[in-house]
């Protein structure tokens, strides 16, 4: 059983870096010719940030671990748990935290989804910070009865005596090359129509909001891959992003362009492309929390350019763009030039070697916001 696992982890690396497997596991010779990439964008680091003091050169993932850290340090009930943190995790997150914090505040749960979240509800209310991991966010239905009815509904149906609010679970998120169905799910929407939790979805640098420092428990989710490239200068010190406040990451005038996580790099390409070849001016907004989500900047956005176009990777039906979509054409009706335009996942399973087709990439997004143009 152990050589046979060992055999599937190997052909699953392989794989992943483009090496060719043969039948019995023997690795081929790399054939000439144009190799899939394991991402659909290209990442554009931010300026280096110069108001919360020095900064240090990061990937994603060692921003997270910075982050969880600084929760660890600052806070001395904080606990991390999920399925093999103690061991730094399957993305490498939690490396060292168990080794300089010790086993009772960094440790390892049973794969059960479900009682990792029933327990850190526990553990919020008894007045602890309580920082879940769900290996990948498609794993995070079975817990979803308890964050949905449990750790959204504890303050309410309390009256306030009890709450979880020091309670965040985080979970990659997306697409990541070759994740297939399983590992590769958008699952925002499911949680934007719950009432009393809060929603994040990072696309770079850390989420220190969302550690123990909001009055309402929820989820954190971040992009999976590829982190090695996602690279910035990032502040050493605790900072934090405000939550349900976006960012406008480019300022324009012709057209608005929304999304969240790391569909904001496409958008930010497509803008680019949009300029170069249609002389269009793109302002690019940057949601960072479905839950709540800052209606005030999109709608001021919609109002200056007369056109809006939301991309996400979820499938289209009943995703969060349409959220967005409603309410917008409620506030913004009189201000729009062209039909609100959304460019999304299919209503389908997340696909595997078809995944290159599933994506909103940045061709699908800059055709419609063509045809936007010329509406």
């Amino acid at each position: 059983m152990a050589a046979t696992a060992g055999f599937g982890l190997r052909r699953a690396a392989a794989l992943a870096c483009g090496q060719r497997v043969g039948a019995r596991g023997r690795l081929l010779p790399l054939v000439a010719g144009p190799r899939r990439l394991a991402a659909h964008f290209t990442f554009q680091p931010d300026p280096e940030p110069s108001a919360h003091g020095q900064t240090q050169k990061m990937n994603l993932f060692q921003s997270v671990t910075s982050a969880l850290d600084n929760a660890l340090s600052r806070d001395p009930t904080a606990v991390i748990f999920g399925e093999d943190v103690a061991f730094g995790g399957v993305f490498r997150c939690t490396v060292g935290l168990r080794d300089k914090y010790g086993k009772d505040r960094v440790f390892n749960t049973p794969l059960c989804e479900q009682g990792i979240v029933g327990f850190g509800i526990g553990v919020a209310v008894a007045g602890a910070t309580a920082i879940a991991e769900i290996q990948f966010a498609d794993y995070i239905f079975p817990a979803f009865d308890q964050i949905v009815n449990e750790a959204a509904k504890y303050r309410y149906r309390s009256g306030d005596l009890f709450n979880c609010g020091s309670l965040t679970i985080r979970a990659p998120w997306g697409c990541v090359g070759h994740g297939a169905l399983y590992h590769s799910q958008s699952p925002e929407a499911f949680f934007a129509h719950c009432p009393g939790i809060k929603r994040c979805r990072a696309k770079r640098r850390r989420l220190d909001c969302s550690y123990g420092s909001s009055h309402r428990p929820g989820p954190a989710f971040l992009p999976p891959a590829p982190p090695i490239l996602l690279v910035e200068q990032v502040p050493v010190e605790p900072y934090y992003i405000p939550l349900s406040q976006a960012e406008i990451v480019q300022e324009g005038s012709d057209v608005t362009l929304v999304a969240w996580g790391t569909q904001v790099h496409v958008i930010r390409e497509v803008a680019t492309m949009a300029q170069e070849k249609l002389g269009v001016s793109c302002e690019v907004i940057d949601l960072r929390t479905i839950l709540p989500w800052d209606t005030e900047t999109v709608c001021k956005s919609v109002v200056k350019t007369g056109r809006l176009l939301i991309s996400h990777e979820a499938p289209l039906t009943g995703g969060f763009a349409s959220e967005i979509s409603s309410t917008v054409q409620e506030q913004c009706f009189l201000n729009l030039e062209a039909p609100i335009s959304r460019v999304c996942g299919y209503d389908t399973p997340f696909p595997h070697i078809y995944e290159p087709f599933y994506i909103p990439d940045k061709w699908k997004c800059y055709d419609v916001l063509r045809k936007m143009i010329n509406y």
